[in-house]
């Protein structure tokens, strides 16, 4: 019984240090913050400028190892890794990724505790999913990429990369869609890798839920990670059932079956409350929203709340996060109705993009979610409408 005890002592104290890893987030016009202490958030400076795909982690203790991130409006392959100090790591350049929302993630190897995989997409060109890898050992403990753009496959991306840890504790799970959108098509098709010491071994196509059409698609996990929610710009909703020791997704729940021609709710983000009694969605458009469903509703679709509606900023709504301080954060982008908002003119800074919206109780329901916009000061940073990849690792 005494060794029961302890193992169990032992899992507890682990997961809480891999939690950690979600410490740091480094996104926007060099934005950073860090929830190592949730009783003490400090924000700070980062390296990058982005107004989509960043991904960092942090070591067990919550110190910021390294972050990367893809640049819009460049041709060739933008992405870019930078190490603690704020700089291009060694061999860090060059990497897939051509400025979308949700192209990277970064997973410890689950054989080697100073090593790293880096997974990329491309969704517009250069297509397929890639890996590189980073060695936290050399460089003077600043890492370098030794390995960079391995490809796993070579089709069209859907915008939604994403990864979970596996039941076992160690290994983990890489998922991503196929997109059909270049040729018209649709596809209903899940595309899951499971990362296990010295191997990528993909497993069989999964094929369910909704048909989608577009390349602009969100994935979202509950915090125990038996849930799977995915949106796309087109309305679309679903949930499934997740098994971590398997990586089987089932019984797919379709809550907003979506429009197959614009005019589109643009849906554009997702994030499930800490409990996982709640779902979150935001919409990107001349009128943009933020939605909560009740998950224990008889009728989840009728459970619909609209928190909060805005017409300006134009296209104000951008991701949804949940932090390690158990509230969810809305990244917001500021548009002056006269030029795209990125790169932001250096004249331009505001309470719209110099704040982070946040759900202060996102595991209550309505009005009791304390949602408050533009409430989280950046400390004179910018924030896009991206936000970083958020691993789950309970």
């Amino acid at each position: 019984m005494k060794k029961l005890i302890f193992i169990l002592i032992l899992f507890h104290t682990l997961n809480g240090f891999s939690q950690n890893r979600n410490s740091v987030w480094c996104f926007g016009d060099s934005a950073l913050i860090d929830f190592s202490d949730t009783s003490n958030i400090i924000v700070g400076s980062s390296g990058l400028d982005t107004r989509g795909s960043c991904a960092s982690i942090s070591n067990q203790s919550g110190e910021l190892l390294f972050y990367a991130f893809t640049r819009a409006a460049m041709g060739g392959n933008t992405t870019l890794v930078f190490d603690s100090t704020h700089q291009v790591m060694q061999n860090g350049d060059n990497i897939i990724g051509r400025g979308w929302y949700n192209e990277l993630v970064i997973i410890p190897n689950p054989s080697d505790d100073s090593t790293y995989y880096l997974f990329s997409i491309g969704v517009t060109s250069i297509f397929g999913l890639y890996y590189s890898i980073i060695n936290m050992r050399l460089n003077n403990g600043l890492g370098t990429v030794v390995m960079k753009n391995q490809q796993l496959n070579t089709f069209e991306q859907v915008d939604c990369l994403t990864a979970i840890k596996h039941g076992n504790g160690r290994d983990w799970w890489i998922i991503s869609r196929k997109s059909d959108s270049s040729t018209g098509g649709s596809n209903n098709d899940w595309y899951i890798y499971l990362i296990a010491p010295d191997t990528i071994q993909a497993m069989p196509v999964q094929s369910l839920g909704t048909q989608n059409v577009t390349n602009s698609g969100r994935i979202c996990f509950s915090t125990d990670g038996n849930k799977m929610a995915f949106t796309n710009l087109l309305g679309v909703l679903d949930i499934f059932d997740f098994d971590r020791c398997s990586g089987i997704l089932s019984n797919p729940y379709n809550v907003e079956i979506g429009v197959s021609n614009p005019p589109a709710p643009f849906n554009w983000s997702c994030a499930f409350s800490g409990d996982g009694s709640k779902l979150y969605i935001t919409t990107n458009d001349t009128l943009s929203f933020l939605f909560q469903y009740d998950l224990n509703a008889p009728n989840i679709a009728t459970s619909k709340d609209t928190l909060w509606s805005t017409n300006f900023p134009k296209y104000a709504c951008g991701a949804l996060k949940l932090a390690p301080d158990n509230k969810i954060y809305l990244s917001n982008i500021y548009y002056n109705r006269l030029q795209f908002p990125y790169p932001y003119p250096d004249s331009i800074y505001n309470m719209y993009n110099m704040n982070l919206s946040v759900i202060n109780q996102p595991d209550s329901l309505g009005a009791a979610c304390d949602f408050q916009p533009y409430s989280f000061y950046l400390g004179g940073k910018r924030t896009y409408v991206g936000l970083l990849i958020i691993l789950i690792m309970s």
